[in-house]
């Protein structure tokens, strides 16, 4: 028996994240042997690490039977075991390409991964033949499933066998036409902390399309035994978390210090044991708390942490259980301004007051706006970038607070030199149950920009924000 395939070749088809392989067949007089599903070598050339959990083969006694269309909301690996069929595919994922059609033979020489939301079928050419597709979620009653007539003249597939003398079912004849079929929504993103500063700049960021959900304190109990169950997490892509613990302070008495490590660790546990067993994405918010700030220059991504207070040491600890997620994004930000009580709109009301207000001058950082950080952490989703941990804050110059409460009282037109500027120790003389700060947070930005995300000047962000919010 002569090599069916060449090499292992990757070919684009017109829709969107679906590949045709040509399989390397190897045969002699006993017969073949392919591998028909390899992971490291798939993921090598670009396949999505999709993470299959059944395999499924549809034998078919005679040529001319014919399936289809139907489309799934988890991903396939479709190969053919004996024979030949001729596959077809439509796109009925919600978006510009609902509609696109491909087709192409496939025999064991050749497969290809069909993305959620593509309609799949194929009509048999050979009889005996053997179908087989590798799925990443089970069957359930409970799935989105939508489905396109094999018929269709708006859909135009050639099939080789005319429909009416192929083997088809009643069920199958029965499927609407494209204009009548339902469009597949994107995997649901989870945004958690929606009420918080960064949640409501990611509902502004994100908007509230169907498969957009967002969650408050209330609404989904991490610590709950049936978490599992709570939702069908497989049609979930990412799980944004931007739900914390955040006074800091407060987190050194023996009451915050229980809530703050079961909100900023125990819930971060339960929801990476979800993402891993799901396939999700989560994305896990994090600080330059992690730090102890006595760099002499940007922290980068890889630099080990050194938390001073129990709030870093937890930020630190969810972390390191993000990192155990296969897809995660740990994005870590400073000084967060959003919609809300926050430094800034604290000194403006300071400023309009005529108050001459003391601040810090030895600690360093960058702003960062809620809105850009919700930009970045959609950035990071869409462009599908490599897991890890990303540096995200303004960029620009670094100041310390002192510094940027001069720039809000000149920006909102009152004298600058009414801030007095003063150190950590004698700010907080005096005053007990104080967490410990970094001297130094200013973030290297380097790897987030690398991926096309270019962090905006905090200066001119501030400009911005007083302006829009004067």
């Amino acid at each position: 028996m002569t090599e069916l395939g060449k090499r292992l070749a990757p070919v684009t088809t017109p829709i969107d994240g679906m590949v045709l392989f040509d399989l390397p067949v190897h045969g002699d007089a006993r017969g073949w042997f392919k591998e028909n599903w390899q992971r490291e070598k798939m993921t090598a050339l670009g396949l999505p690490d999709f993470g299959p959990v059944q395999n499924n083969v549809s034998f078919n006694e005679t040529a001319g039977v014919t399936r289809g269309l139907h489309a799934e909301p988890w991903d396939k690996w479709v190969s053919v075991a004996t024979g030949r069929v001729f596959g077809a595919w439509v796109d009925l994922r919600e978006g510009p390409g609902f509609g696109a059609v491909f087709t192409a033979e496939l025999d064991p020489s050749r497969a290809i991964f069909v993305p959620r939301g593509v309609a799949n079928g194929f009509q048999t050419l050979e009889p005996r033949t053997a179908y087989t597709y590798l799925v990443n979620d089970h069957w359930s009653p409970d799935a989105a499933y939508s489905f396109v007539n094999l018929a269709d003249p708006a859909v135009g597939i050639p099939w080789p066998i005319p429909l009416e003398r192929a083997e088809i079912s009643d069920k199958d004849r029965a499927h609407p036409p494209l204009s009548e079929a339902s469009p597949v929504q994107p995997r649901r993103v989870l945004v958690l902390g929606a009420r918080g500063q960064l949640g409501r700049a990611l509902r502004a960021e994100l908007g509230d399309a169907p498969h957009i959900e967002y969650a408050g304190r209330d609404d989904l109990d991490l610590t709950s035994p049936d978490l599992s169950t709570a939702r069908r997490w497989r049609d979930y892509g990412a799980i944004v978390n931007a739900a914390a613990h955040t006074a800091v302070d407060a987190a050194e008495s023996p009451a915050g210090r229980a809530e703050a490590w079961a909100t900023n660790v125990t819930g971060v546990a339960a929801l990476a044991r979800v993402a891993s067993e799901n396939g999700v994405a989560l994305v896990q918010v994090s600080s330059d708390y992690v730090f102890d700030g006595t760099a002499g220059r940007p922290y980068r991504e890889d630099d080990p942490v050194a938390p001073l207070g129990v709030y870093g040491q937890t930020k630190a600890a969810a972390e390191a259980i993000a990192a155990t997620v296969p897809r995660h994004y740990v994005v870590r930000t400073s000084w967060v301004i959003g919609d809300g009580d926050n430094f800034v709109r604290t000194m403006a009301s300071l400023a309009e007051r005529g108050v001459s207000p003391t601040v810090v001058d030895d600690q360093v950082g960058r702003l960062t706006f809620a809105s850009e950080l919700a930009q970045a952490i959609r950035h990071l989703l869409e462009v599908g970038a490599p897991s890890g941990v990303y540096n995200v804050t303004g960029g620009g110059e670094p100041r310390s607070w002192a510094q940027i409460a001069s720039r809000v009282y000149e920006l909102t037109g009152h004298d600058a030199s009414r801030v007095v500027p003063v150190t950590t120790a004698e700010y907080y003389a005096g005053k007990a149950g104080v967490a410990p700060r970094p001297a130094n947070s200013v973030l290297d930005l380097s790897k987030i920009t690398a991926t096309g995300f270019s962090p905006s000047d905090h200066d001119a962000a501030l400009a911005r924000h007083l302006a829009a919010t004067r």
